[in-house]
């Protein structure tokens, strides 16, 4: 297979076998994938109808897949599931991630909210329905993702001064720390946001596409 890339005019050529180009490089197609890989494509498949275009770029390692599916298991489940969502936006805007911006401004609108109050928490924090509390969450997740090594402790005293103790601080700089990690693979191999987040509410759409645009198909 070849098809042109994306930044410029050179045409790549793709092995034999592989999926429909979504990214920079080659993903494993699902005919003839190992078990892994099959597991992997099935799973996303029963929990979102199709097979996400980042699931694709991590089949090449199944194994980091798993290991990133246990990590940020890990964080999440010591996270109010309204505070990981927010950090990670947060993060994801930061680092100009249309992809993980708009995957989990979604989950903010299925569970939490709507589109319109959604787009105020993406465009305009200080206006947003949040709390004190919520508010210092993304302040800090942005600091996190805009650089970790220019940060100082009193980066964590507006938190602490709301009375959040320092192991819940840990929590939202490890999903900030967690999003850096993975936004980073999907736009350092080219991979476009999923085609399904065209459904989105269109302002909301928008305000979330910072980076990449979302794929065509």
């Amino acid at each position: 297979m070849i098809f042109r890339g994306q930044q410029d005019d050179v045409l790549v050529a793709q092995p034999p076998g592989y999926g429909q180009p979504m990214s920079w490089i080659r993903t494993p197609p699902e005919d003839g994938a190992t078990a892994e890989v099959a597991a992997a494509y099935e799973r996303d498949r029963g929990t979102l109808g199709y097979v996400a275009n980042y699931t694709r770029v991590f089949a090449n390692r199944p194994a980091v897949l798993e290991a990133w599916r246990a990590l940020n298991g890990g964080i999440k489940a010591s996270m109010d599931p309204r505070r990981y969502e927010l950090a990670t936006v947060a993060a994801a805007l930061r680092l100009r991630s249309s992809y993980c911006s708009l995957a989990h401004g979604k989950v903010l609108v299925e569970q939490f909210g709507d589109p319109s109050a959604v787009s105020t928490i993406v465009t305009a924090p200080a206006a947003g329905p949040l709390t004190a509390v919520e508010r210092a969450v993304m302040a800090l997740a942005d600091k996190v993702a805009a650089g970790a090594a220019h940060m100082t402790e009193d980066d964590l005293a507006e938190l602490r001064g709301l009375g959040v103790d320092d192991t819940e601080i840990l929590d939202v700089i490890l999903a900030a720390a967690a999003r850096c990690f993975f936004s980073s693979v999907l736009d350092a191999v080219g991979a476009e946001p999923d085609a399904a987040f065209h459904s989105l509410d269109p302002d909301l759409r928008d305000a979330l596409t910072v980076g990449r645009p979302i794929a065509e198909y």
